[in-house]
């Protein structure tokens, strides 16, 4: 859909994911191809988006088209920028991107915390998706576009938020919480930011806020790095060790050396005591070490005089966006 000149704007970015993904049987929700149908396409097949778009014009562009598993560094790097570009123009009032669900927290939260505060305080950036392909007998994909452009276009929405069946889920908090069923997300004990119901936005919680964090500042050298800081991301488990650990100490010459780590500590954090001894060597090898939770619910509550640094809540795999972006601020 192209835009009409001076008209106020929505803009939709693509990356593939499921909601693109078709199958050569449309029974089949689970023997796809990701990523196979260009964002364009998937907004003409969204009954009543016209109507819905009360005088705004719908801008497309094709950003990338990967599997969500296959998620890389350098198709973020892309996102960002133009993330920016759009949201830097006036007359863009919100932006949407397709995603595929196995790395969408990911890349929200990367989203969350590089976008200049200035642009996403004021503009929504609404990441969606689909738990089953284009080619189904039953998509949900057309119904969470539409519910995305309805969040994008609501009056004083901003920040980076994700809409999957009908429930609004802030950056910070979304998690995908299931392997099959069309309400894959949730967010935690946060609960949802608002839920779209017949085309209205019923909102629970004040719209997120952008972090004041180093990595905004430089955004541009985020944006086109070469080589981002190695943070891997361990499991603590009855009979762990510190075998894993002591590998990635070792690396080989020609991996990239270990920059960071991050555990998943069973219950509030707890480490078995030969991962732990483990985790004391990286640290004393100049690694940076950060503990979080297996656990879906709740967060790590560090206690007095810790020797590894708190996830301050986050997810395992948002702690390591997090080491990451830290890592190359320094």
């Amino acid at each position: 859909m192209n835009s009409e000149k001076n008209a106020k704007k929505i803009v939709v970015l693509g990356t593939g994911g499921t909601i693109a993904g078709t199958a050569s049987n449309a029974a089949d929700n689970i023997g796809y191809t990701a990523a196979q149908v260009g964002v364009a396409q998937l907004l003409d097949a969204v009954p009543g988006l016209s109507s819905l778009l009360q005088g705004h014009a719908l801008l497309s562009e094709q950003v990338a088209q990967v599997d969500s598993k296959d998620m890389r560094f350098d198709i973020w790097q892309t996102l960002v920028r133009r993330v920016s570009a759009h949201l830097s123009q006036p007359d863009v009032t919100g932006l949407v991107i397709t995603h595929g669900t196995d790395t969408l927290e990911e890349t929200a939260y990367f989203l969350h915390a590089v976008l200049p505060a200035r642009l996403i305080n004021s503009k929504p950036v609404v990441l969606t998706c689909a738990m089953r392909p284009a080619s189904s007998l039953s998509p949900d994909g057309p119904q969470n576009l539409k519910e995305a452009v309805t969040v994008a276009l609501r009056a004083g929405a901003h920040g980076v938020v994700a809409v999957c069946a009908g429930s609004v889920h802030a950056a910070l908090d979304v998690q995908k919480n299931h392997t099959y069923q069309p309400a894959a997300f949730t967010s935690g004990d946060a609960g949802p930011l608002a839920y779209v119901e017949e085309g209205a936005v019923r909102l629970l919680r004040n719209w997120p806020l952008a972090p004041e964090l180093k990595a905004q500042e430089a955004i541009e050298k985020i944006a086109f790095v070469s080589t981002w800081p190695r943070v891997e991301v361990v499991m603590n488990y009855a009979g762990c060790d510190g075998a894993v650990v002591d590998a990635l100490l070792r690396c080989s010459p020609d991996a990239s050396p270990l920059r960071g780590l991050v555990v998943a500590g069973t219950g509030n954090g707890t480490i078995h005591k030969d991962l732990e001894a483990a985790l004391r060597r990286a640290l004393q090898a100049g690694v940076r070490v950060v503990r979080t939770t297996r656990c879906a619910n709740g967060r790590v509550l560090p206690a007095a005089k810790s020797e590894f640094a708190s996830s301050d809540g986050l997810s395992p795999v948002k702690a390591r966006v997090a080491l990451m972006l830290d890592l190359m601020g320094r």
